[in-house]
């Protein structure tokens, strides 16, 4: 049984060309987006960026992370390749912790905490997102098999739980600033992101660090 009650698409023009987009809403309520390029239905290897909701990143421009600039990354890949989907997780926000649980983490990283110590010391975990959703669209899409635009391999083990077949990780690395670069260098040390970050000054391209004991 599907666990979405109403399902709606039309036509999106956005800066990055036409997109067919189409609205889920969960039985409980939550609703989330799918921008779909091209004909995917049937399709292996398709170009997918699972996007979670980010209010403060995707619509206010916050530079104390890099959730906006993925967000228009993924567009512009999607729309050069000529085929793909952007799905938009919504309930997300803050790694599923909610906005203004996020919001309290972030005065906790501004007396010194890093992000995954700043979401343990509200009684949060450092994540607690679902892939279910985003897994259920790609089924009703009639996506084969992905190409998966995310530098987090606990989200494509995730998806792969849900019984998303993922052919591949592709890099989605957009450079960091002075804002969010503890934000980025934690994302790498502590949660098993790859990423190089070129434009910090311990930028390597080795393998990324193991999380720290806690």
């Amino acid at each position: 049984m599907s666990i979405f009650d109403q399902i709606s698409q039309s036509v999106l023009p956005t800066a990055h060309g036409e997109f067919r987009v189409h609205a889920f809403r969960e039985h409980g309520g939550v609703e989330h987006l799918a921008l779909v390029r091209g004909v995917v239905e049937g399709q292996t290897g398709v170009l997918v960026r699972v996007h979670s909701e980010c209010l403060t990143g995707d619509v206010f421009g916050s530079r104390r992370c890099d959730c906006g600039e993925q967000l228009e990354l993924a567009l512009q890949r999607i729309a050069a390749a000529g085929t793909g989907v952007c799905i938009y997780v919504r309930g997300h926000e803050g790694r599923g912790i909610g906005l203004q649980q996020k919001i309290a983490a972030y005065a906790k990283q501004d007396e010194g905490l890093d992000t995954v110590e700043a979401n343990l010391a509200l009684g949060q975990p450092a994540d607690r997102r679902s892939y279910a959703a985003p897994a259920e669209i790609l089924r009703h899409l009639g996506v084969v098999s992905i190409r998966l635009m995310s530098n987090n391999p606990t989200k494509r083990q995730a998806l792969e739980r849900e019984g998303v077949k993922v052919l591949e990780s592709l890099s989605h690395e957009v450079p960091s600033n002075p804002d969010n670069r503890r934000y980025m260098q934690t994302k790498r040390q502590r949660m098993g992101h790859v990423l190089r970050l070129p434009d910090s000054p311990e930028a390597q391209p080795s393998e990324p660090e193991q999380a720290d004991a806690q």
